[in-house]
C-alpha cells in the first residue's frame, strides 16, 4: 500500500498559473475556457497578458482559488496537452 502524496500547499489557496503559447486570436479565450472548466469561480477579468518582445508569443497568468492538489494536477495535465499551449508553469 502506498501513502497518499503529500502537498506543500494548504488548500484552499490562491495559485497563479503561467501559460505560454503562440500568439493567436483565440489563445486567451481557449485558455480561460480550460481554466474555468477546472476552477469555475475563476474571474476572466483578472487574467494578465504579456506579449513576447517580438510579439510571436503570449504569456498569460491566471490566478485561481485552488481547492485540492488533484484539481491542480488535472488542470496542468489538460493545459499541457492542449495544442495551443507551449509551456505551463
Amino acid at each position: 500500500m502506498t501513502e497518499p502524496r503529500q502537498s506543500l500547499l494548504e488548500f484552499p489557496c490562491d495559485f497563479p498559473l503561467k501559460i505560454m503559447g503562440a500568439r493567436a486570436d483565440d489563445f486567451a479565450q481557449t485558455v480561460v475556457a480550460v481554466v474555468i472548466s477546472h476552477a469555475p469561480d475563476f474571474d476572466p477579468a483578472t487574467l494578465e497578458m504579456r506579449p513576447s518582445k517580438a510579439g510571436n508569443y503570449l504569456a498569460l497568468t491566471c490566478t485561481i482559488r485552488a481547492v485540492s492538489q488533484s484539481q491542480l494536477d488535472d488542470l496542468y495535465r489538460e493545459l499541457s496537452s492542449h495544442p495551443m499551449v507551449k509551456v505551463v508553469l
